[in-house]
């Protein structure tokens, strides 16, 4: 299960469900694209809660975690899972950390096409650079809250882990609210992000791991 952690890259769950029925093709999506990549270019950093929910095809409950999430530009993401149990994913540029316990771990993404793609996907999702994403044919529509983006693999490789990535974006400022896996096994993960605190000042420290 922690493997799958290093892909969210690349999220409270029952607020953002009641209002997410009754998308339909978005209106424009040349204006739409325009706008979420302005947006995306103002933003330098993002400080939030996420509540993440898996679903695995081999057990009836939900596995709920919660913790607190930091992004930075450039490519500096840090997901540190507080409860039920103390989990840490950090990404660095190019190397990413990850600390389970006393157990730590770093691999660099230069060289490792899957990491590299993992890296990718997660900040293109955080920040919304996803129509950049050649790996990725994308479909957007909305409703009178959200654009749902619908991200589906169109090379092998991430045809393996994932059937689809959907990013619910906020219409209030651009900020996407939540991102859903669906992986090819039929699992999937829902990372809800709460409290957003958008270009506030985030330290080195942050991401750096001792």
């Amino acid at each position: 299960m922690r493997r799958w952690m290093l892909l969210v890259c690349c999220m409270s769950v029952l607020h953002i469900y009641a209002q997410t029925g009754g998308f339909k093709p978005v209106a424009d999506a040349a204006a739409f694209k325009q706008q979420f990549a302005k947006a995306s270019q103002n933003t330098q950093s993002i400080q939030a809660d996420f509540v993440q929910e898996k679903n695995l095809s081999m057990l009836s409950d939900k596995i709920v975690s919660k913790g607190k999430f930091w992004f930075r530009k450039e490519n500096k993401v840090r997901m540190e899972y507080q409860q039920p149990s103390y989990y840490l994913m950090v990404m660095n540029g190019k190397d990413i950390f990850t600390r389970d316990g006393q157990k730590q771990n770093k691999v660099s993404t230069k060289g490792n096409k899957l990491f590299e793609q993992i890296n990718r996907i997660t900040v293109d999702c955080v920040q919304g650079n996803v129509f950049n994403n050649p790996d990725f044919t994308t479909k957007v529509l909305e409703n009178a809250q959200y654009y749902r983006l619908e991200m589906t693999p169109v090379s092998k490789a991430l045809q393996q882990y994932f059937k689809t990535i959907e990013l619910l974006v906020d219409k209030k400022d651009y900020s996407v609210s939540s991102i859903e896996m669906q992986e090819a096994g039929g699992d999937n993960t829902i990372i809800s992000f709460l409290h957003k605190q958008m270009n506030v000042n985030i330290p080195d420290a942050v991401f750096t791991v001792k």
